[in-house]
């Protein structure tokens, strides 16, 4: 299939998700940032992953102030800053993985002041005039979702809402309404970051959010195992990974790589030994 032949936008992001749907299957979607260690190795880890068969891609695009990201990925992007990437590198870095044949969906996450910036319209035509098929951005706050929704809705770009375990019945269905694309599901409250295990409430908290909403549900936030990985595949829908493949980049591009085929084959119910 060429890159001209792909579903795009929220149908090429529902079809990776549908494809792994399953009762031990779920759909993987690595976060890396560009510009870490340099834009060129970003570059490289991505297509090394798209080679690998990920089902789609959380493309990270640094910012000063990440709220939402603990020290891994904080110190990744402080990187790239450093390295002097600009959100106009993070479309133009969509646009030559799409040339280079990376054919999964790609979401751009990023924070909303560089956006703003940027103008949010002509930020989301770009990115779609790329390649890209989402937008994930955490502190986009649902009263103001119409900054990016319109601007997504013309482009039939997919814009992701974030549902932490924090939230009531209400809020959700809030949240929910206007996610194009799927659910993030945080798994805890907090920063990103590897953790120990997966809380024991998250199936439970996962289901009420099902009997509330038939959007997909993505979840991410201390993900770092294949065991996690597992785990997550009996009750989403998909699940994302990236302060453990950031950590893993200080070694070089084929530990990446490991790390993200094991968590690829848990969670596709693979042997993991």
């Amino acid at each position: 299939m060429s890159t001209t032949e792909r579903a795009r936008g929220n149908a090429a992001i529902a079809a990776a998700l549908s494809e792994r749907a399953g009762p031990e299957s779920a759909a993987f979607l690595p976060y890396y940032p560009i510009g870490y260690p340099d834009y060129a190795t970003s570059l490289e880890v991505i297509a090394n992953l798209s080679e690998l068969g990920v089902d789609g891609f959380e493309i990270g695009m640094p910012f000063s102030d990440p709220l939402a990201d603990g020290p891994v990925i904080q110190q990744a992007t402080g990187q790239a800053l450093a390295n002097g990437v600009s959100v106009a590198d993070c479309i133009e870095a969509v646009a030559t993985l799409r040339r280079r044949g990376v054919l999964q969906p790609m979401l751009l996450m990023g924070y909303l002041n560089p956006i703003l910036a940027y103008g949010p319209a002509q930020f989301v035509t770009d990115a779609a005039e790329a390649g890209a098929d989402g937008l994930i951005v955490p502190d986009l706050p649902p009263e103001e979702r119409g900054i990016l929704a319109d601007p997504c809705a013309a482009t039939d770009l997919g814009l992701v809402a974030f549902i932490t375990p924090n939230l009531g019945e209400a809020r959700i269905r809030v949240v929910a309404q206007g996610a194009t694309a799927f659910l993030y599901v945080v798994s805890v409250t907090g920063v990103t970051g590897a953790r120990d295990d997966l809380p024991a409430a998250l199936p439970g908290f996962l289901q009420g959010v099902r009997d509330i909403t038939d959007k997909p549900l993505v979840v991410g936030f201390g993900i770092s195992r294949p065991v996690h990985a597992r785990k997550v595949s009996r009750f989403a829908d998909g699940y994302i990974v990236g302060s453990a493949l950031v950590r893993e980049a200080e070694k070089g591009i084929a530990s990446v790589r490991a790390l993200a085929d094991s968590l690829r084959r848990a969670g596709r119910g693979e042997s993991i030994d």
